[in-house]
């Protein structure tokens, strides 16, 4: 197998990062991205590489400029590499067709967004169902896969609710909810907490440690500092190359969320 490969094969037949026992949702191999604007060629990402094995918890963090938002679109499978590799699972995307990567979002990939993407004519089940509108799947066990899942993020008594009728949390527990609706091989969030205040950050972020806990695999792009210190790893970007890429420890993240609390009691108590 070339060194250059990111997978090797187990005796089960499960494929899996070279240095992570645990297999991967997605690997990014020499991953560049060129843009021709007004004939000058603009180089968005510069030979980036990383994995995220299943179960891991990453913030992508970096200045205006840096390549994050082309990397959020690549890992969305909104666009396609110039060069290099992104795996979701075994598949390459920089060798699928638009309708493949259109079959990849709608059924591998959750996304929650900072303006939620809520549809406004929809009830809270509904919002929760679209990506599997998308597919055909609307029966009876959909419906009530959805209506679990809006009690997992404590919108059990709002199921008939449209989103003009809930705040920006609950929205964001909607667009949580809709995330997970296709057992994506991962969570991708963008800004999630962006528009939030302090008590409802600290709220949706709770819900994603939970996830995490349980085993989800959360890729979450902030320009916070404390949201992502709650993350397991934090992988900064610089001029379109990976500049850091680091664990964090488990205290740095006990201590990120008694910050949060603290700063939520101290927001209360000035009310």
């Amino acid at each position: 197998m070339s060194m250059n490969d990111p997978y090797e094969v187990s005796s089960s037949g499960e494929t899996t990062s070279m240095n992570d026992s645990r297999r991967l949702a997605t690997s990014i191999r020499d991953l560049t991205k060129e843009y021709v604007l007004k004939s000058e060629t603009v180089r968005a990402l510069r030979g980036v590489s990383f994995d995220v094995p299943e179960g891991d918890y990453v913030a992508i963090m970096g200045p205006s400029g840096s390549g994050k938002s082309t990397l959020l679109n690549l890992l969305g499978c909104l666009d396609k590499p110039t060069n290099g590799s992104l795996y979701l699972g075994e598949d390459d995307i920089a060798e699928m067709t638009d309708d493949e990567l259109a079959e990849i979002r709608s059924t591998r990939i959750g996304f929650v967004f900072q303006s939620y993407n809520l549809i406004q004519q929809l009830s809270v089940v509904e919002n929760i169902q679209v990506p599997l509108y998308y597919q055909g799947r609307l029966g009876s066990g959909e419906k009530r896969r959805a209506m679990e899942l809006a009690e997992r993020v404590g919108l059990g008594d709002r199921l008939d609710h449209r989103p003009a009728q809930l705040s920006g949390g609950q929205q964001q527990r909607v667009a949580i909810a809709r995330s997970l609706v296709n057992d994506p091989f991962f969570v991708l969030a963008d800004e999630p907490t962006g528009n939030l205040d302090s008590a409802t950050t600290d709220e949706i972020l709770q819900i994603f440690d939970a996830l995490n806990d349980e085993g989800r695999t959360i890729i979450l792009v902030t320009h916070e500092d404390d949201v992502a210190d709650r993350a397991k790893r934090i992988v900064r970007l610089k001029d379109g190359m990976l500049h850091t890429d680091e664990q964090v420890s488990e205290e740095r993240r006990v201590a990120a969320r008694l910050a949060q609390r603290q700063a939520v009691e101290e927001m209360l108590a000035r009310e």
